[in-house]
């Protein structure tokens, strides 16, 4: 048996993927994979800064099909009219992944009113209303649609320095669990990634000493620190019809670190 949508999902020959902040990192890495995957992928950015046009630049060049996706999400006007754009450019989205993030580090009690609302509007604030507005035309074209934010580990775990920071990597888990629920009758999947750490140019200087990486390798089962790609390949698991009855679920990207410390 089939849900009215899964036709309509996997029928169109050119599908939309957009991946909020995907100008380097883990971003980048999924929207390479996803237009790998064959994915029209929208590359989003704050500006056309040099990360982003790299990202499109590097899919282009593999000959994959990308493009910019202009547009702050720091306020939810911003995200209408970055939807709305899409809207108007290409008339639907098939896979929307909430991954544009900050973990500015600060102890616990340094941590001020401003620093807690720009995390948490950055992290968590966004994601929500990125959500409502692809869900929104993801029903309205009966797309059996594919979304997913980019929690953490610490999430579970904690940190010393990211007591403003966690909260918000919870909180994107309970916000999928939530729109799973919801957009479940539509055909549409709500799932929640958490990486470990992750190798990207953000803390490519902390890794460079070779006791910092040790230190981190050996909280893990495996004994190496994850790279982008390795998100990337579930994010791209998620998208295809094959993962169809998986929603609502919290998938760890740790390498095992948070079984190895339980």
């Amino acid at each position: 048996m089939t849900t009215p949508n899964e036709t309509e999902a996997d029928g169109p020959a050119e599908k939309i993927a957009l991946v909020t902040g995907s100008s380097s990192g883990i971003g980048a890495a999924i929207a390479e994979r996803l237009a790998a995957d064959g994915y029209l992928a929208l590359i989003n950015a704050r500006s056309e800064n040099a990360g982003a046009l790299k990202t499109r630049d590097a899919i282009l060049a593999a000959g994959h099909r990308a493009e910019l996706s202009i547009g702050s999400i720091s306020k939810v006007t911003d995200i209408r009219h970055l939807f709305a754009d899409i809207r108007e450019r290409y008339g639907r989205i098939d896979v929307l992944v909430n991954n544009a993030g900050i973990c500015p580090f600060h102890e616990w009690d340094e941590v001020t009113e401003e620093i807690w609302d720009i995390t948490h509007e950055t992290n968590l604030r966004a994601g929500f209303f990125c959500t409502q507005e692809a869900a929104k035309l993801m029903i309205e074209k009966k797309i059996a649609g594919r979304i997913m934010a980019i929690s953490s580990i610490s999430a579970i775990k904690g940190g010393t320095v990211q007591t403003h920071y966690c909260p918000t990597k919870g909180g994107q888990i309970s916000m999928m669990n939530a729109f799973a629920v919801c957009l479940g009758p539509h055909g549409i999947t709500c799932n929640s990634i958490l990486p470990g750490t992750i190798e990207t140019p953000i803390n490519a200087e902390y890794l460079a000493t070779g006791t910092n990486r040790a230190n981190l390798e050996i909280q893990t089962c495996v004994g190496y620190i994850g790279q982008p790609r390795d998100v990337a390949g579930i994010v791209s698991f998620l998208a295809t019809p094959e993962a169809r009855y998986i929603t609502g679920a919290s998938i760890l990207v740790d390498g095992g670190e948070l079984v190895k410390h339980l």
